[in-house]
């Protein structure tokens, strides 16, 4: 030992030195214990011994979980805090005596490491440090295992992106837990308790990602209060990221600590997989809280126009900055259908693409929109309902926009009330965004309509006029019956 042991003093990296002897099985065990522990909880990516300090890394991911464990975004852990983080990473709270055992010790050696009785993060991060010159690093690495942390102290890829089996024809939803987890999270920083985000609050969310999730298309697709982000609009945004990409929600909620913080295996767990779109044509309804509608129209028709009106903006409020070319566009709200809330999806999209060779056309309903006051535009829509949507089972609109200006003159051939009538669907809708009034909802209550109940898409389908076609139905086979009855008794007579 004489010897190794001024070679431990020269290289601080060697860990650990024991005296052994396979021949009288002197400290056996203790060898294999230390070899186990120096693989297994690595001291080498936690702390540099010449500094005697945390390694970047390690002192940024456990500020990282810091921040995450302070439910009220105060900058400490009170004791209720330190027992949830405690219980998340170890299975049990702390006993009382022993919390005041670990503040004291935090008191005496940095100064401003207990706040008002609350454990600060220069606190914290000297509690992992002494964790580790103590020799029970394996203390510090269960708690950046727990948050998804591997050796190289970076979020594992089955941490960030655990198995989810998504079919085809399939889509999916955050369920009621994953609903519940993001709104904890928008109230914890809420911290002025108005019921929206601004700005600086919305940057402190985004503080545990590596880059911000949401950019500035975010006031173009939900519902904004003078640039601040509501609870609507934040829950519809985490809709819209479900359903588009699940892979990226997923993502998110575990740098939010989705697992972690709600003591779930992974975050698949606030996902709902939908079953197949198939089965719900077949049972004549679906069951989809989240629907999708494809908006498809030329250039100039008002595509853009009639989803910023989705969105509460009347054509004189809209921003008319061009977006990025070839990258759709979304905007989403819920509407309500028959009594229930639903999420509908509008997607911009341009009929070059839908005319393209191998387009994207699947939705639950089609908007095909025309300009009224040029029937030639009518043109563009009639070529895309035959290539994609006559001979599927996906409900469709035509819808007439630019409802405020004179009627132009039908192109010679099919009139689009005409065509409409000719291939069984609704007439087409009028619309206009025009004026300094809000734009009137009702044909976006008549698409999610649309949408849920497919099978009735032959018929007027305004939200109640189902029901009113099969009141004509049964009146009239109750009226057969009584004719029958009437012609029988004269007969008889």
């Amino acid at each position: 030992m004489e010897a190794v042991l001024p070679i431990m003093s020269q290289f601080p990296e060697i860990e650990t030195c024991v005296e052994c002897s396979a021949k009288h099985l002197r400290n056996i065990s203790e060898l294999f214990y230390y070899a186990q522990k120096a693989v297994l909880h690595p001291t080498a990516p936690l702390y540099d011994p010449e500094t005697k300090q945390l390694r970047p890394k390690c002192a940024q991911a456990l500020t990282r979980i810091f921040r995450l464990s302070d439910q009220d975004l105060d900058n400490c852990l009170s004791d209720e805090e330190l027992n949830a983080f405690q219980k998340s990473c170890f299975g049990h709270p702390l006993a009382p005596q022993a919390l005041e055992d670990v503040k004291r010790v935090v008191c005496k050696n940095v100064p401003g490491g207990v706040q008002d009785d609350r454990l600060t993060l220069d606190g914290f991060l000297f509690l992992n440090t002494l964790f580790i010159q103590r020799g029970r690093h394996e203390t510090t690495w269960a708690i950046l295992r727990r948050f998804g942390y591997s050796d190289m102290l970076e979020l594992t890829t089955d941490y960030l992106f655990p198995p989810l089996h998504v079919p085809a024809g399939c889509s999916t939803e955050l369920n009621h837990l994953g609903y519940q987890f993001v709104q904890q999270v928008f109230e914890k920083h809420d911290q002025d308790g108005d019921g929206a985000l601004s700005l600086e609050e919305l940057q402190n969310l985004f503080s545990v990602f590596p880059v911000a999730p949401w950019g500035p298309e975010l006031p173009h697709t939900v519902r904004t209060d003078s640039g601040r982000l509501p609870l609507h609009g934040y829950l519809c945004q985490w809709t819209l990221v479900t359903y588009l990409d699940v892979q990226h929600c997923l993502e998110y909620l575990g740098y939010l600590g989705y697992p972690s913080l709600c003591e779930q295996e992974s975050q698949a767990q606030a996902i709902t997989v939908t079953r197949e779109k198939r089965l719900d044509q077949e049972k004549g309804q679906t069951q989809r809280n989240v629907l999708m509608c494809k908006v498809v129209g030329a250039q100039g028709v008002g595509k853009s126009s009639f989803l910023q009106a989705f969105l509460g903006h009347s054509l004189g409020h809209q921003d008319t900055r061009p977006f990025s070319q070839g990258s759709p566009v979304y905007a989403i709200d819920t509407v309500q259908v028959n009594g229930q809330e639903k999420y509908l999806i509008l997607c911009e999209v341009g009929t070059d693409s839908l005319l393209a060779t191998s387009p994207d056309a699947a939705c639950d309903v089609a908007c095909l929109m025309f300009d009224g006051s040029d029937p030639t535009s009518f043109l563009y829509c009639a070529s895309v309902y035959k290539r994609h949507y006559m001979d599927g089972q996906t409900p469709c609109l035509f819808v007439s926009s630019k409802a405020d200006l004179p009627e132009g003159v039908s192109p010679p051939g099919l009139s689009p009330a005409e065509f409409c009538r000719r291939h069984r669907l609704p007439a087409p809708a009028l619309f206009s965004c025009e004026g300094p009034a809000l734009p009137n909802t009702d044909i976006f209550t008549r698409l999610a309509t649309m949408a849920v109940f497919p099978h009735l898409a032959h018929t007027e389908l305004h939200p109640t006029s189902w029901l009113r076609g099969m009141l004509v139905a049964v009146g009239a086979a109750v009226a057969a019956v009584l004719s029958f009855s009437l012609y029988r008794v004269l007969v008889k007579s």
